[in-house]
């Protein structure tokens, strides 16, 4: 029970400080038991936030619904400010938050849901440059991506620069966009992600 309130506690923290404390920050190294592997040092390059499920010797037992649901879509709001970096994120917070965010959630949930019995993860490194992930959702057991999260910078003629979010599906091979929303950046060209 001790390990799952530590896991509330830092995805609370990683989504209250915007990603400035992530769940590798070094501040949680010195609540981790001496006993326990260090996570960062099992990590490498593209890492993998787990949901919350233990493996016992005999099968998967899943821990509360509620408890990995949170979790997931903690860790998405995470990554999402982590991909706009400081320049982008402080000028589309507001409508971020109050149009995108929430149906990307109800995206996550519907996945959730319909995956009730697969181990879920979400994958760590956003894009960066002018490329579009976000994060991507998938079968941690299968090693396959169920639900891509990207975001497309559109010049649209006269109007400008608008944030194009949208998502790819396993369903139909990750080949039709499924739109979530726009935001309007500017008649400039934007900045390049992760900056």
């Amino acid at each position: 029970m001790k390990q799952w309130l530590q896991r509330l506690m830092i995805a609370s923290v990683a989504v209250l400080t915007l990603g400035a404390i992530t769940p590798s920050h070094e501040i949680w190294l010195s609540f981790q038991d001496k006993d326990e592997p260090n996570e960062t040092d099992a990590r490498s390059g593209d890492t993998q936030y787990s949901l919350a499920i233990e493996e016992t010797a005999d099968d998967l037992v899943a821990l509360p619904t509620y408890l990995e649901d949170q979790q997931l879509v903690d860790h998405a709001r995470v990554l999402a400010y982590e991909k706009f970096g400081t320049r982008i994120g402080p000028k589309i917070q507001d409508e971020f938050d109050t149009e995108i965010f929430p149906r990307i959630e109800a995206v996550i949930q519907t996945t959730i849901h319909n995956a009730a019995d697969r181990r879920l993860a979400i994958t760590e490194q956003p894009s960066g440059d002018y490329a579009e992930k976000i994060f991507h959702v998938y079968d941690k057991t299968a090693e396959q991506d169920l639900i891509r999260f990207h975001v497309r910078t559109e010049k649209r003629p006269i109007d400008g620069y608008f944030y194009n979010f949208h998502y790819h599906t396993a369903e139909d091979g990750f080949v039709a966009h499924h739109t979530v929303g726009d935001i309007y950046w500017s008649k400039n060209t934007p900045p390049k992600w992760l900056s």
